[in-house]
């Protein structure tokens, strides 16, 4: 086991977090599928086969993710790769289309309590997650850090107005990975002086439970760079925000 790299990938159960782990295991990693709920995890673990550990993980929980740390510890002492993937989009769209959605999330009437249920998880969750694992990934000789974002968090591109989702950038989800982004921003800041790399990646728009299914990629392609970027050695790259290799996102 000491020779295989050890891997958390949170939200795996389904969609991209999927996918990736079933990537992961192909290629000799051992990962661990980081799911809400213990038995859709159970199921997703059994699907992907050996090499795939069901792990109890809901982001959202501190003692959820105290437990799911030191369970790491005690069975690996070490975590050698994290994909931070686990996110929401909303909690109240229904049936809405995405048109209609959006007439109810603009800024001036946007529910408080769905942006700060959707930030809980996408952001919130996020760091909680990173300040629970740092101490096990620095027990990696080699360690990296995905974050999975969004291009539609990306300041820069929805500043322009003439960019294809100027008109759709609201304060929940999109502005939810833009707060991932300078939080991720931080991180990679204070991992500077240290060994662990750490890259944000978009999936793009990716046809999973995340948007209803109304997206245009496949899941295999949404999840091919973070997959990429997971699977870089010591002397691959950190800091980057990418769609595709060599394909960069502006912040």
């Amino acid at each position: 086991m000491q020779s295989k790299r050890i891997a958390l990938v949170t939200g795996a159960n389904q969609g991209v977090g999927l996918r990736v782990a079933k990537e992961l295991v192909a290629n000799g990693v051992t990962v661990l599928v980081g799911s809400r709920n213990f038995e859709r995890g159970e199921a997703a673990a059994k699907e992907i086969g050996p090499g795939a550990i069901a792990l109890q993980l809901d982001v959202t929980d501190r003692v959820s993710i105290a437990t799911a740390a030191e369970r790491i510890r005690m069975e690996f002492g070490r975590l050698d790769l994290l994909v931070n993937n686990a996110a929401i989009s909303n909690t109240r769209k229904g049936s809405l289309s995405l048109q209609e959605y959006r007439k109810i999330t603009l800024p001036s009437n946007a529910s408080l309590d769905e942006i700060r249920a959707v930030w809980e998880t996408n952001v919130f969750g996020a760091l909680a997650v990173y300040q629970a694992m740092l101490p096990l990934l620095r027990e990696s000789s080699d360690a990296r850090i995905v974050n999975v974002s969004s291009g539609v968090g990306s300041l820069t591109s929805n500043a322009d107005r003439s960019h294809p989702y100027h008109a759709s950038y609201i304060p929940v989800y999109p502005a939810s990975k833009a707060a991932l982004n300078a939080i991720t921003l931080a991180m990679m800041i204070e991992l500077e002086s240290t060994g662990i790399k750490l890259n944000l990646v978009s999936p793009g728009f990716t046809k999973t439970n995340l948007n209803g299914y109304a997206g245009t990629e496949s899941v295999e392609d949404g999840s091919r760079e973070v997959v990429r970027i997971a699977l870089l050695g010591p002397d691959g790259p950190s800091g980057t925000f990418t769609r595709w290799e060599n394909v960069t996102i502006p912040w």
